[in-house]
């Protein structure tokens, strides 16, 4: 008779249940966090998350040893999905309609996540790879303004660097609506990109550099 592998050993002990039980768990954090984080937004705490996920507090630490390490998974996620939102925009015939059905579809995204609006906001919570995801939504943002203009729909003088400054105007509509936002930013949505399309006598945008 010769004696189990240690795999096997590992197996017959319950290892791999063990291991499947610790994925589960990360799982059930993230969630947490996820649904924490978008209703009470960046101050919640791990302590918050563990009671949302019915684990104990002990169990989140060993996974997530302080809430920005919770935060980048979260949020990473969060902005990987935005970056492919933007990335499919890039596939779509009229470049102004793919621009504006992208900002519809992120902002409606945020509109119900507070921490994401205070992350996109504030930037209290970066790491690389938020930073990177960050870089590809604005990379396709870029893309999609400069095909919009090369097809005459995007009024002479939009680039990429107003794309953040109308999310944050956006924001702005969004934070006067409380703990429950109403959909009243899509008329202002509506009304910021109609001052983006071409119009007939349409004059010349102020210049950036002359802003206070």
């Amino acid at each position: 008779m010769g004696s189990q592998p240690e795999g096997e050993e590992a197996a017959a002990r319950g290892g791999r249940p063990l291991r499947r039980d610790a994925e589960l768990n990360r799982q059930r954090i993230l969630q947490a966090g996820r649904e924490v984080f978008a209703a009470r937004g960046l101050q919640a705490t791990l302590n918050d998350v563990a009671h949302h996920a019915g684990l104990g507090v002990g169990t989140v630490y060993r996974k997530y040893p302080d809430k920005q390490t919770l935060a980048e998974a979260v949020f990473g996620e969060e902005l990987a999905e935005i970056a492919a939102m933007a990335q499919e925009a890039r596939g779509e015939d009229d470049a102004f309609d793919a621009l504006a059905r992208f900002l519809e579809r992120a902002l409606a995204r945020a509109a119900h996540n507070r921490g994401l609006r205070e992350l996109m906001r504030q930037g209290t919570v970066e790491a690389v790879g938020l930073a990177r995801a960050r870089r590809e939504i604005m990379s396709h943002c870029k893309h999609l303004v400069e095909r919009a203009r090369g097809e005459g729909a995007l009024r002479a003088g939009v680039t990429e660097a107003d794309i953040a400054p109308i999310a944050a105007m956006i924001d702005a509509v969004l934070a006067l609506s409380g703990e429950h936002p109403s959909e009243m930013w899509r008329r202002y949505l509506a009304i910021v990109l109609d001052g983006l399309r071409v119009h007939p006598g349409q004059g010349p945008l102020p210049s950036p550099e002359g802003a206070v």
